[in-house]
């Protein structure tokens, strides 16, 4: 079986592609990567500034846009600005261990920002996109638990971060898994998939409060880590490769840390269809923001939504893993 790399993404001219958090790390890796195919692709970043660098630097047809993910009012804006096609949405952006924090709205910082930020913004975005969306999740949601009595960390306690960021990443996933049943109940084209990158050198750890974590992390990351443009492997094959809905893609070696990517195994709680749903539920009341389609029943009243999948080079993949 041949591993998946870039060569086997498709010809991407005429395809616009948003990647929140794409001026450093895995996002501007995997922007780079579309844009070196011919995509036209969104840099939805906070710091503008940042984005044109990265944008200068990836070259192509790009174009930066602001988002703050911590801000449900920027999402709201974001979306608002928008108008025509989106052929692939990638939930990339996020911040992992930081200080005990609250976004703008008052949700503790990592829940907010990597699950319910996203959440707003693809459902805001969803009218438009008629191919995919992405969402990039970790392997850390092996250990994370949704604690419906208290997802803010208003009571519980804090410590480093690291159960905040597994709650929030299990939330990627257990996004997905609702999102993909929705989208397969509206009757449309579109699509919900997960990526993970394994290990890779990024700075994602920069934001952690724990000086050992810090270090730690650093030293990990040199001995094990690949590079994000590798990291972004996942992301890339998650939005162009020929799979099902609802499918997580990871690297295939060093138990998953490292390696093409391939499709990969998630935790039990990542499956759970009720949490999912409730998480929904929950993440509905929390940002007032309502999933936008119309069920099947409910089209073949109105007529079909108008959709087209994206087109994909064959390739073989493999299931398993992690």
């Amino acid at each position: 079986m041949t591993d998946w790399t870039t060569a086997h993404l498709p010809d991407l001219a005429g395809r616009t592609i948003i990647v929140t958090g794409a001026s450093s790390g895995i996002g501007l890796e995997t922007a780079r990567a579309f844009a070196a195919h011919g995509a036209h692709v969104v840099l939805a970043v906070r710091d503008e500034a940042k984005g044109c660098v990265a944008a200068a630097m990836i070259g192509g047809d790009t174009e930066v846009r602001r988002l703050d993910l911590a801000d449900l009012a920027s999402v709201r804006q974001f979306a608002a600005d928008w108008s025509g096609k989106i052929h692939v949405l990638v939930n990339n952006a996020g911040v992992m261990v930081p200080p005990l924090g609250r976004t703008s709205d008052g949700f503790e910082l990592q829940f907010g920002t990597n699950h319910l930020g996203h959440f707003a913004l693809t459902n805001l975005l969803l009218p438009h996109i008629d191919g995919r969306v992405v969402t990039v999740a970790s392997t850390a949601h092996r250990s994370g638990r949704i604690d419906f009595d208290d997802l803010n960390f208003d009571a519980r306690p804090y410590r480093s971060g690291s159960a905040g960021y597994a709650q929030s990443k299990l939330a990627n996933l257990l996004f997905t898994l609702e999102l993909q049943r929705r989208l397969e109940g509206s009757g449309g084209a579109v699509i919900a998939t997960a990526a993970h990158p394994g290990m890779a050198a990024t700075n994602l750890n920069s934001s952690s409060s724990s000086a050992l974590l810090k270090v730690v992390g650093a030293v990990a990351v040199r001995l094990f880590a690949q590079s994000a443009a590798a990291g972004a492997g996942p992301t890339l094959f998650a939005a162009t490769a020929e799979i099902p809905g609802g499918s997580y893609a990871g690297p295939s070696r060093r138990r998953g840390m490292a390696g093409p990517p391939t499709l990969v195994g998630r935790s039990a709680a990542a499956r759970d269809v009720g949490d999912a749903a409730r998480l929904w539920t929950v993440s509905e009341d929390l940002t007032g923001i309502r999933y936008p389609l119309p069920s099947a029943a409910a089209q073949l009243e109105a007529g079909p939504l108008e959709t087209a999948p994206l087109q994909t080079a064959p390739l073989e993949t493999a299931q398993g893993g992690k």
